[in-house]
């Protein structure tokens, strides 16, 4: 008789790979006039590959694989080691791995610790985590003709944030990069204190489908979802230890050369918080946004086919493990393409995304009662951002039909000339509640003629402690984006109380009232 476990992990292979097959039947075509031709690798023979086990912390045992240029012979080549991502395999990187071998590169890669076959507990990038890579790269330098003066680590999702939390205390990685992973672990689900529910619901589920979440994951996600803010403190700190952005200086001291990739709509790590990582990071530094949402722009990669985002990653790593004069140092460092389609465009740096801003004042005061969706919201999570990066439908909503009780909606006039947005849409207006606590959802949609909106950006906000029917300021930064709005067509934004993608806190009968808002709108000239 089949192992139930077994066969539920069989049936998450059969999805994961499905999902994979999915994301590029739908956006190979995108992905490969995205990207530039990669030189085929000249000098190397075909890559060996090896499946084996690798030592984890604590003497546990890691699944991995490790491909070695098929000509190694007595020369030593640089090492890359790449953790899989949040539920997923050793089987992750083979197409990548034999690529990177091919051009000249030791690449090993392993299941993480508590995950399929792989020992211990799943520790979300902890301690052991973090030993668990240092160990496989001692194996890796005493076992496979691995240069220890030239370590990089990278990875997607999940892969990326241990890569990143590696780095800052391994000082022998020199270079990462860091695709669809998080900085800020609290500002990517909880930020404005509040609880991104689809997005922690999908992590535990598929760590209990595919792994064993140690016990103080467990107990986490349970205080988290039930709603038990008498532990936030503990969960802030437990969030606090897994976010790079806490060792930033350590990364910095090492001159560590980190590239960033992330999609405008990523359900589980938001873009913004990558954005302020970026800026504090003063080694080596790149930053990329595209369409699409967590993991979506990398997929098409995993199967070997062409990817602008992995063609990144690639030169990223000749360029700061192997001294390839390829240019990408002197490129403009931030990278940035439009949902709405065109090529790549270069910034100096994050805020001169931003730095061209429009106040847009929108007119009356307005007055909702929550608890009821009013039909405005982000939408699924991984799904709503891959349609609208894959076939440019974003979640979208009648506005003349938005019913005005649990909804509050402004427009602007139709705009005379297209609108090129970039980067965070900020909302200011004064909130008056008669509760203490609540949360309202701000949405930013593209009107067209017919009234059909198409959401631009959205972010939620939740009130604590705040004095019935007493106004109090609000300053809201919508998720960072770059979208471009046709002539013709207006803004509305949109403001209501119940989104399927949070957890909202407002008290039964609960109203709230909002002061004629104004947008700092960040355009492109």
């Amino acid at each position: 008789m089949r192992h139930p476990r077994k066969a539920l992990r069989a049936t998450a292979v059969g999805a994961a790979s499905a999902a994979l097959l999915a994301g590029t039947a739908l956006g190979s075509a995108p992905a490969a006039q995205a990207a530039p031709d990669r030189p085929a690798a000249v000098g190397h023979a075909a890559a060996s590959v090896r499946f084996t086990d690798l030592p984890g912390s604590g003497g546990i045992t890691l699944k991995g694989n490790v491909f070695t240029p098929g000509d190694a012979g007595g020369r030593r080549y640089p090492l890359i080691v790449l953790p899989t991502s949040w539920a997923m395999p050793q089987l992750e990187y083979l197409a990548q791995a034999k690529q990177l071998a091919e051009s000249g590169y030791v690449v090993v890669s392993y299941t993480a610790r508590g995950f399929w076959l792989s020992g211990g507990k799943i520790e979300t990038a902890g301690p052991q985590d973090i030993a668990d890579a240092s160990s496989v790269i001692d194996w890796a330098l005493a076992h496979a003709p691995a240069d220890p003066a030239k370590v990089g680590m990278g990875g997607v999702s999940y892969g990326a944030g241990i890569s990143l939390m590696t780095a800052a205390f391994d000082k022998r990685v020199k270079a990462v990069t860091a695709l669809s992973g998080w900085a800020d672990l609290i500002e990517s689900i909880y930020g404005e204190h509040t609880q991104h529910k689809q997005a922690a619901e999908l992590l535990g589920g598929l760590g209990r489908l595919t792994g064993r979440p140690g016990d103080e994951l467990q107990r986490v996600l349970k205080e988290f979802l039930g709603n038990d803010l008498s532990k936030e403190k503990d969960m802030l700190a437990w969030g606090a230890r897994r976010s790079p952005a806490a060792y930033t200086d350590r990364l910095n001291a090492q001159g560590t050369a980190v590239m960033l990739g992330n999609a405008w709509g990523d359900s589980l790590f938001t873009p913004d918080q990558y954005a302020k990582f970026y800026e504090r990071l003063t080694g080596p530094k790149r930053l990329e946004f595209r369409p699409g949402d967590h993991a979506t722009a990398e997929a098409t990669g995993l199967l070997g086919l062409p990817n602008d985002t992995w063609t990144h990653a690639h030169r990223w790593f000749d360029h700061y493990l192997k001294g390839d004069a390829n240019g990408i140092d002197r490129e403009a460092p931030v990278q940035i393409s439009s949902r709405t389609g065109g090529g790549y465009e270069p910034y100096a740096n994050w805020p001169d995304v931003e730095r061209n801003r429009r106040t847009v004042a929108m007119d009356g005061a307005k007055t909702i009662r929550t608890g009821v969706d009013s039909g405005a919201n982000g939408g699924t999570v991984i799904l709503s951002n891959a349609l609208d990066q894959f076939l440019k439908i974003p979640p979208m909503v009648s506005v003349p039909l938005l019913p005005r009780t649990y909804a509050a909606v402004w427009q602007t006039g139709p705009y005379g000339s297209g609108q090129h947005i970039r980067g965070s849409v900020r909302v200011n207006t004064t909130m008056t509640s008669d509760k203490e606590t609540g949360t309202a959802i701000a949405y930013l949609y593209d009107v067209g003629p017919l009234g059909v909106g198409k959401l631009i950006s959205h972010a939620p906000y939740t009130f604590r402690d705040q004095v019935p029917g007493r106004g109090f300021g609000v300053d809201l930064s919508l998720y960072s984006t770059a979208y471009d709005v046709p002539a013709g067509h207006r803004l509305a934004l949109v403001v209501d109380s119940v989104d399927p993608l949070y957890i909202s806190h407002n008290p039964a009968g609960a109203q709230l009232s909002f002061t004629a808002p104004a947008l700092s709108v960040p355009v492109r000239d």
